[in-house]
């Protein structure tokens, strides 16, 4: 379960200032819905995708026993 910042108040800043969980829960959700997204919906997910971009992908740079390499937006 995502505990978060919801899209409303996540709208209301950068996707610059955006966790990189964040980032990862909402491009996964709109990932998921894509053929069912109107312009507007498809725009945040370009945006989304083109900041993770910027930041050189969501990777953990390393593991333990505690966790993996990937990063769990739960």
């Amino acid at each position: 379960m995502y505990v978060g910042r919801d899209m409303t108040t996540l709208s209301m800043i950068g996707k610059e200032e955006w966790k990189d969980s964040e980032l990862a829960y909402f491009h996964h959700s709109l990932q998921q819905i894509m053929p069912y997204l109107n312009s507007e919906g498809q725009t945040i997910h370009r945006q989304i995708m083109n900041e993770i971009q910027n930041r050189g992908g969501l990777h953990r740079r390393e593991g333990d026993y505690t966790h993996g390499t990937e990063i769990v937006y739960d």
